[in-house]
């Protein structure tokens, strides 16, 4: 017999016979204990029955919450408001809140077992736990990396009741909620978030959030040490620890409820560790028997949490037969729901499928920008230099001092950005200007960074978070990847993540810091799904699309990602002394937008190109040469390219990014579809970037582009 059908007619034959744990019921009266059990059962029900569909065709998914039903308990010790980013095995969370918002999980759940269309969690794309008006942001099967968001989250609940957003949607007096398992403790982005947590509440800062690790000894088949997880957290520095009984409801009401009052009566992180069991194994292809001894696996068997709620509530007066009479209407119900949805119409079609990739625009209000006494007010004395030319940095910094101004949920975050202004001045004078909860200096984590904005954004804010070097986002490259883009995805355009993430990126450093500080690789960031990917060139275009970006995140709910070439934010001169590469300050109302390419000159030689790249061809100085500046680098803004190279004979693609995986390859692509054949790419090479004089040796250079123009103008030639 399988174990599923084991821990069955053991619950039948141990409630019945009235061989049962010893439980004393205390903290729920017998109402409250009937009605959570009603949600284990259901829980249990729907476990056992996407195990019956996957075997009928009907059902695509066999993760379950079976010996995890304690969180039922969790729930309704924590209020519907109260945001929660849940483990993947907790579907009785989700069942008791539902049911506690005067709602039916058990349709829903199904539906996502099927994957069908009518989904409304998902629109039938994974089975993921998740709900709008439950305040539930779905995950897939993540591995702790929903905890950083988690810390964001908190702390975007406690600025709000500072600086409330226009769109914020949990109330000042919410707490985050954040479980796991104990097997995800052990990953890095769960250490930090936890670190992250800590290192926020020693500080002050008001954090009310509450970790939840669901203990049950085991991630997949491999052991979790007798004692880890309690000797991992019970001692963290500005945390503070409970433990209960996740197999035993009460002891988990009573754990789970004195952990959310403290969380919520003190606004400081708190982690409620709960011994739980897994039943059935990892999912349904597992056979936990196969690398666990038969005792072992019948030892949780007889921790069964349905065995102990059975027993508390015979213990306070309720017949077995009862008791059984809940658990088999589940088990009947739930089946004969599963049979109603079993020809709902599956999602189908790429079109159906990508339709949540870009998720719906939100109801922000229109502003115009700050007015002038604000704006006075705010620049000191840099208002007066602002009809004069300068670098990039600067006019990025006074970009930055606008959207600020005109819009009050702009929340900056990141590495250095308060006080010292950034490495390199771009975020300078800030933090004064608008004070430290709205710029704010974080630990050196990028998961945290990225968790910070991605947390906030649930709650209304406009994040706009810095990564100092292209080259450190590599450590944290799955926030954005599989939390902030997939969100709209997961959740049928419910959830989303809009934010502008400024990175410092690029080569041409002279000298500096090697590939750690030069990273010309943006492959990782242009095969998203849904992200806008921005890289400017001179200190005005920065300026206007920068600008945009933040439009499209805070009316279009778009993930930005706003890539600044390092090299060029001192740039002043094109040939030395001319003050060619400076710009003034553009007028508040300009923007370039989305998809819109710069042209510069006329001619039959196009060259394609874009930051450094467009600096270096303006240093060659090639006559008769068309520049053609792409601006956006995802998605490549293609119709606007191929306007843009009309009448050319000749087109080069200059590109800063590596030969293999760099942005030329979708550019030549294109250009090659459409029909043009006299094309070449002239590219850095498949190389890190060195320190000091060949810093610029694998990358394009001014040379370097007067040779390739002459080699493809000799080649069409001939």
């Amino acid at each position: 017999m399988d174990r599923v059908s084991i821990v069955h007619d053991n619950f039948l034959r141990q409630v019945a016979a009235r061989d049962l744990p010893g439980v004393t019921p205390h903290g729920l009266d017998a109402e409250a204990a009937h009605r959570l059990f009603e949600h284990q059962c259901l829980t249990r029900a729907l476990d056992i029955v996407s195990r019956e569909m996957q075997k009928a065709g009907q059902g695509f998914y066999t993760i379950g919450s079976s010996g995890h039903e304690g969180m039922a308990a969790v729930a309704h010790a924590l209020r519907v408001d109260d945001i929660a980013f849940l483990h993947y095995r907790d579907g009785a969370f989700q069942v008791a809140r539902a049911a506690k918002a005067g709602q039916d999980a058990c349709r829903d759940m199904l539906l996502s077992y099927a994957c069908a269309a009518d989904d409304p969690t998902s629109g039938g794309r994974h089975k993921v736990l998740g709900s709008r008006d439950l305040f539930i942001p779905p995950q897939t099967s993540t591995i702790a990396s929903h905890l950083p968001k988690a810390v964001g989250a908190a702390y975007g609940i406690a600025l709000a009741r500072r600086n409330r957003p226009e769109l914020a949607i949990l109330p000042d007096d919410a707490i985050a909620v954040a479980s796991f398992g104990d097997a995800s403790l052990n990953h890095s982005t769960a250490q930090g978030a936890i670190n992250a947590a800590g290192w926020t509440s020693v500080q002050g800062a008001p954090l009310p959030l509450l970790f939840i690790c669901e203990d049950n000894g085991i991630g997949i088949s491999t052991k979790t040490p007798t004692g880890w997880v309690e000797s991992s957290l019970a001692h963290r520095p500005g945390l503070t620890y409970f433990s209960g009984d996740g197999c035993n409801v009460w002891d988990a009401y009573a754990a789970a409820s004195e952990a959310a009052d403290y969380v919520r009566r003190t606004r400081k992180p708190a982690v409620l560790h709960l011994r739980t069991v897994r039943l059935y194994g990892h999912a349904g292809a597992d056979v936990a028997t196969s690398y666990l001894p038969r005792a072992e696996v019948e030892a949780d068997e007889a921790k069964d949490p349905l065995l102990h709620t059975a027993a508390g509530l015979v213990a306070q007066g309720m017949e077995p037969d009862a008791v059984l009479a809940i658990y088999t209407g589940a088990l009947a119900r739930t089946r004969d729901e599963a049979s109603q949805i079993a020809d709902a119409p599956p999602l189908k079609g790429a079109e159906a499928v990508m339709s949540a990739i870009v998720p719906p625009a939100r109801a922000a209000s229109l502003t115009n920008g700050p007015d002038a006494p604000a704006r006075i007010a705010a620049f000191g004395t840099d208002f007066a230099q602002m009809d004069r030319v300068q670098p990039m940095s600067k006019l990025l910094n006074w970009a930055l001092t606008d959207l600020m101004l005109a819009h009050p949920e702009t929340v900056i975050m990141g590495e250095d950005v308060g006080r010292k202004g950034g490495v390199y001045g771009v975020t300078q004078k800030l933090s004064a200007r608008f004070g430290t909860s709205r710029v704010i200096d974080t630990l050196l984590d990028e998961q945290s960074i990225l968790g910070l904005a991605i947390g906030m954004a649930h709650n209304g804010f406009v994040p706009m978070p810095e990564i100092q070097f292209l080259a450190y986002l590599h450590n944290a490259e799955d926030q954005i990847r599989g939390e902030a883009a997939t969100l709209p995805f997961f959740s049928d355009g419910q959830w989303t993540n809009p934010m502008v993430l400024r990175i410092a990126g690029l080569g041409y450093q002279k000298g500096f810091g090697g590939h750690f500080h030069n990273d010309n690789a943006l492959a990782v960031l242009r095969d998203i799904p849904g992200l806008i990917l921005a890289c400017p060139s001179d200190g005005a275009e920065a300026v206007k699309m920068l600008r945009e970006c933040h439009r499209l995140a805070r009316e279009e709910n778009r993930l930005c990602v706003f890539v600044e070439p390092i090299a060029l934010y001192p740039m002043r001169d094109v040939q030395p002394g001319d003050g060619a590469w400076m710009r003034t300050y553009p007028a508040l109302n300009q923007r370039i937008e989305v998809g819109e390419v710069g042209v510069q000159g006329e001619g039959d030689l196009a060259i394609v190109t874009f930051a450094n790249g467009r600096y270096l061809a303006e240093q060659a100085d090639i006559p008769g040469a068309r520049l053609i500046d792409l601006r956006w680098l995802a998605p490549l803004p293609i119709d606007s390219l191929l306007d843009a190279v009309q009448g050319s004979k000749h087109i080069l693609v200059v590109d800063e990014t590596r030969r293999s995986g760099g942005v030329s390859e979708g550019v030549m692509t294109a250009l090659f579809e459409a029909g043009h054949r006299n094309i070449a790419r002239y590219t850095a090479q498949d190389s890190f970037i060195p320190t000091g004089r060949a810093y610029g040796d694998t990358l394009p250079s001014v040379e370097g582009i007067r040779a390739a123009v002459a080699g493809l103008q000799a080649t069409t030639t001939a």
